[in-house]
């Protein structure tokens, strides 16, 4: 047999890219004949998500490539990943929570409403850091939760009765830890941005650690260092978008009325929470892993640019999570970067301020969101502020009746949600290969939320600055 024939030296410039076309071109026929075989487990899609990024990496070629690569996209967005041997039925589709998994095509996926009774993945840790993923309810009490992961685990009746019985317990990246108890449900939507599920006995329960942390803690440029300021805050009003149009309307009565542990239909509600806050932490984040003076006030500009833009896009929920963000203790401290700042943008963002004080019951936040049409993204928190004070300022009910005012308060103010999504968002976003590098960043930040780490970073950035 003849041995492997090399391409000729003399081979012109463009075989480079013939090469990268082949290579996409296989790629594309393997997504579109076993996209449907492709499982959940991390290690199956590995050399696809591999592919995929580098791709889009390569801003070079997205000219040349620009028709395979946006066909490239759509497969992986669009790919439905499923467990070999936990086929859901036809009509159940598994869907993908945003902070459990941060897989590319999960995140690109247009956000849906999700109910108690949806099936979920999920990942649930061992003291070791190894973990299951096990398929749940979305709802699924704690005690469902640990049945599962026991019969992935194989865990023998003998060990339950000696009382090594399984535990669930929530880590946060800050290593505050707390047992949930058997009859909790809904806890998925309920744990912090960095925060994990472990399973475990009650004698190791002291020796837990959180996981490594998710982002690296080094200086490094990220997408938002590329992206221009009006493509960052498009992509993050769509996002929010998506989630905020999620929210059925009674989400924000049962997430007033009953405690944290008794709320049943909520999720929608809470995930987009999370992500407010995620956005808060995502800011801090971003400036104190810059380490160039120069630079960093450069990204300080650009944010402050960004929020700009989400509050022309009536994006008020992006606007605030950002303002919220720079006014964190480990960023203002940076005086030597504020001083940097151009004078026009310091007084840009004393206006930011003004707008989302909280004073006189944010009074100027309130007026300008009045002479805003929709469609527009509240500040989510401060209507559920104003349910909660509706709610424990009077009793529902008075001698045995009903108290109809305050639930006519209460539908007021729900119905104003209802008047934000009256018109839907018109954004034009191109599907550019630079496009969607952006759209999967937003979509899928990497953030510290831990306060002390963020300390840590300020005072090596700024050891004197008060």
């Amino acid at each position: 047999a003849e041995g492997p024939s090399f391409p000729p030296a003399h081979w012109e410039e463009g075989s480079g890219l013939r090469r990268k076309r082949a290579v996409l071109a296989v790629l594309l026929h393997f997504l579109e004949t076993y996209k449907g075989l492709l499982q959940e487990e991390e290690s199956a899609g590995k050399v696809i998500k591999e592919l995929y990024l580098l791709i889009m990496k390569d801003t070079s070629l997205y000219h040349e490539l620009e028709d395979e690569i946006i066909k490239l996209h759509q497969l992986v967005e669009t790919v439905e990943l499923k467990v070999a041997d936990e086929t859901p039925p036809p009509n159940k589709q598994v869907k993908p929570l945003f902070r459990h998994f941060r897989r590319i095509d999960s995140c690109l996926q247009t956000r849906v409403a999700f109910r108690g009774s949806d099936e979920i993945f999920c990942r649930v840790y061992m003291p070791d850091h190894s973990y299951v993923t096990i398929r749940s309810r979305l709802s699924a009490s704690v005690q469902d939760i640990l049945a599962s992961v026991t019969e992935k685990l194989q865990y023998s009746e003998e060990q339950s009765a000696r009382g090594d019985a399984l535990i669930l317990v929530t880590m946060a990246s800050s290593g505050e830890k707390a047992v949930l108890q058997p009859s909790e449900e809904c806890v998925f939507t309920t744990l912090g941005i960095n925060s994990h599920l472990f399973a475990c006995t009650r004698d190791t329960f002291d020796s837990l650690v959180p996981l490594p942390e998710e982002i690296q803690v080094v200086p490094g440029d990220t997408e938002i260092h590329r992206a221009e300021p009006e493509d960052v805050a498009n992509h993050l009003t769509a996002f929010h978008w998506e989630l905020f149009r999620c929210i059925h309307e009674l989400e924000f009565v049962d997430y007033v009325f009953h405690g944290e542990r008794g709320r049943r239909e909520t999720a929608n509600l809470e995930l987009l929470l999370q992500r407010c806050s995620e956005v808060q932490h995502w800011v801090g984040t971003e400036l104190l892993l810059c380490e160039g003076l120069g630079k960093r006030a450069h990204l300080l500009k650009k944010l402050i640019k960004i929020a700009a833009i989400c509050k022309q896009n009536q994006d008020m929920l992006s606007f605030y999570a950002i303002v919220i963000g720079l006014n964190n203790a480990a960023v203002s401290r940076l005086r030597l970067t504020w001083e940097k700042l151009p004078g026009k943008f310091k007084n840009l963002f004393r206006k930011f301020e003004n707008l989302t004080d909280p004073c006189r019951n944010h009074k100027t936040y309130r007026e300008v969101l009045a002479k805003m049409k929709p469609p527009l993204i509240p500040f989510v928190p401060l209507i559920l502020k104003d349910l909660t004070f509706l709610h424990e300022g009077s009793k529902t009910l008075l001698d045995g009746l009903v108290n109809v005012e305050k639930l006519h308060c209460i539908a007021e103010k729900v119905r104003t949600v209802r008047k934000y999504r009256s018109r839907p968002l018109c954004l034009e976003l191109e599907a550019s290969p630079a496009q969607l590098q952006t759209k999967a960043y937003v979509r899928q930040l990497r953030v510290i939320d831990n306060q002390n780490l963020l300390f840590e970073l300020s005072y090596k950035l700024e050891p004197g600055s008060q």
